[in-house]
């Protein structure tokens, strides 16, 4: 921490983030990945790379009277050639947990990809400020939420006083794991994607580990999950094993098993709560892989389509019931020896009369507020209560 022109200039340093397993040092700053070194180097999947770097849940944390607060970054925008914008990235401040200001960077560097022939173009772009100003000249606990849809490198960090670091306030550490839908697509803001909102109304602290595209049963994330500090776990998978279209059902039942197997190895007797899909209809029967639908991106719009045969769920092809069906044996079978073990159906959070009154935009993600739905249920059948994670409970 240094003095310059007014301003006090502090390193972002790992103490000063919540949400992050992994922070790397560039040439401009740092930049927070949500999984480790070790299994970035196990797969050289570029959605993955991707979906990782985008920071999720990821916050920084300080205690501070400043009144103006200035974050420099350097975000990486991912641009579709033919579909229609993606929203800007957004950085929340929440002043003693609540909403006190937004922001965005409107600089940075950007990515086009051509979805028709999968070729993608960087461009670099300049750094950016994102800048909250006429803050309360007191106290105050200070998070600064990152955008939820698009990485960046955090270059700087400026205040108007002196920032005093938050290293423990006591709350329960949530780790969860899911797909896009967990990342946040159609979110509003990163403070507001569901289980941001869910860890508020359970005041817990998220560690969200959502991956677009890449909740595939990977072992390298649950060997990250079992090397995280968590009071409590879940974990939320089927859609993406469906629309990749990745295996059969034989390989989920037994992918699955490993995946909790290696959670156990450090979290044996911690609260693991596992979530089915909440309701798609392009994948309820119909197996993936999933496609965009290029006649509406003609259009100028983004949507999905599944482009399974149904007959073929009798040879072992995945759809969401059938993955419904299955977690729910798994659980029940292991249930026996693992009594902290629990199951939650994803339709109990959204399900298809929900989908009749907030229809998926793009048949495939939630809007934001279907966002807030899904986090206020899950709050009130998890947190609240004698939910599963509730202190009543846990």
């Amino acid at each position: 921490m240094h003095t310059q022109d007014g301003w006090i200039n502090t390193d972002v340093s790992d103490d000063l983030l919540r949400g992050v397993l992994d922070l790397e040092r560039t040439e401009h700053g740092m930049r927070p990945h949500r999984l480790p070194a070790r299994a970035r180097r196990q797969c050289a999947d570029g959605q993955l790379t991707m979906a990782q770097a985008q920071p999720s849940g990821v916050r920084l944390v300080f205690r501070t009277r400043a009144t103006t607060i200035e974050l420099d970054t350097l975000p990486t925008k991912m641009i579709y050639a033919g579909a229609p914008p993606r929203p800007q990235g957004v950085y929340d401040l929440l002043i003693d947990g609540r909403l006190a200001g937004q922001a965005d960077a409107p600089g940075g560097n950007t990515v086009t990809i051509d979805m028709a022939t999968g070729t993608a173009v960087r461009q670099e772009g300049p750094v950016s400020t994102v800048r909250f100003a006429d803050l309360p000249d007191c106290s105050k606990n200070v998070e600064i939420w990152l955008p939820h849809n698009e990485s960046t490198e955090l270059v700087a960090l400026r205040t108007d006083a002196v920032i005093e670091r938050v290293r423990n306030n006591g709350r329960r550490v949530w780790l969860h794991h899911g797909s896009s839908i967990s990342q946040g697509s159609g979110a509003e803001s990163p403070s507001t994607t569901w289980p941001a909102l869910a860890a508020s109304a359970g005041d817990v602290d998220l560690t969200n580990l959502g991956f677009s595209g890449s909740a595939l049963l990977d072992q390298f994330t649950a060997r990250a999950m079992r090397d995280s500090p968590a009071d409590l776990i879940s974990i939320k998978m089927g859609i993406n094993l469906v629309n990749t279209d990745v295996m059969r059902l034989r390989a989920f039942t037994s992918a699955v098993h490993g995946f909790l197997d290696t959670i156990r190895e450090g979290h044996a007797t911690t609260p693991l709560l596992v979530v089915s899909p909440v309701y798609c209809p392009i994948h309820e029967d119909t197996p993936g892989p999933g496609a965009f639908d290029f006649e509406a991106l003609s259009r100028g719009e983004l949507r999905f389509v599944a482009t399974g045969d149904p007959a073929d769920r009798a040879a072992g092809r995945l759809t969401l019931r059938v993955i419904r069906d299955e977690l729910a044996r798994i659980v029940a079978q292991r249930v026996v020896e693992d009594p902290n073990l629990h199951y939650l159906d994803g339709c109990e959070l959204y399900g298809e009369a929900d989908n009749a009154e907030l229809p998926l935009p793009d048949q495939l993600h939630p809007d934001a507020a279907t966002h807030r739905l899904i986090g206020e249920r899950f709050a009130k059948r998890v947190f609240t209560d004698f939910g599963v994670f509730s202190v009543n409970s846990v």
